[in-house]
């Protein structure tokens, strides 16, 4: 790859994580091109030679996103060796990863517009869903019809608890929301 086209990679790329970043905070609809070139140290005029629209560039940060979610969670399990699904509860429902929406899961952020989305959009929100509920059934050791529903349930529960500990303006009942829900997925039992 010659130095022009290593460049040009290195800008995509760049802007591909800064849409990512934002769409994390900000939703679907919210950063514009022309700031997200600026914030990236490139001319508005210059973003066709990276996509070839605004939609484009959604739909690949979307997924970007989504993609750096699994290996997170996937290292937040392996810290707690002895307890990989009680890891990866704990990790989740923080308060750091309330705080930090930028850095966090994008099942959270984009959930209502890949609702509303193309397929393209839904298929890579259905993908990081699988692999998320393929991820949490392996800490609990198996496959089977119950662990598999402990693993849809434990999902939904992290990622609605996230999302109202975002939401609430009270900073106690956010703090309560992912400590009881943590708390109450941590104590239920697995059967594998």
């Amino acid at each position: 790859m010659g130095h022009s086209q290593a460049a040009k990679a290195e800008s995509r790329e760049r802007v591909l994580r800064i849409a990512a970043r934002r769409i994390r905070e900000e939703g679907l609809t919210r950063p514009g091109v022309a700031e997200l070139m600026n914030e990236a140290g490139l001319t508005h005029g210059g973003f066709y030679k990276h996509f070839a629209s605004r939609d484009d560039l959604m739909n690949q940060a979307a997924a970007l996103a989504l993609a750096d979610g699994e290996s997170k969670m996937a290292d937040a399990a392996r810290r707690n060796r002895e307890e990989p699904r009680t890891g990866l509860i704990d990790s989740y429902l923080s308060a750091r990863h309330r705080d930090t929406p930028g850095t966090g899961c994008a099942v959270v952020t984009l959930g209502a517009s890949a609702g509303r989305g193309e397929a393209e959009m839904k298929e890579a929100y259905e993908k990081q869903v699988r692999g998320y509920l393929e991820l949490i059934s392996e800490t609990a050791g198996g496959d089977s019809d119950e662990v598999q529903a402990d693993a849809m349930l434990t999902l939904s529960a992290m990622v609605g608890a996230l999302l109202m500990s975002r939401a609430v303006a009270d900073p106690e009942l956010s703090d309560q929301l992912l400590q009881t829900v943590a708390a109450r997925l941590k104590r239920t039992p697995v059967k594998a």
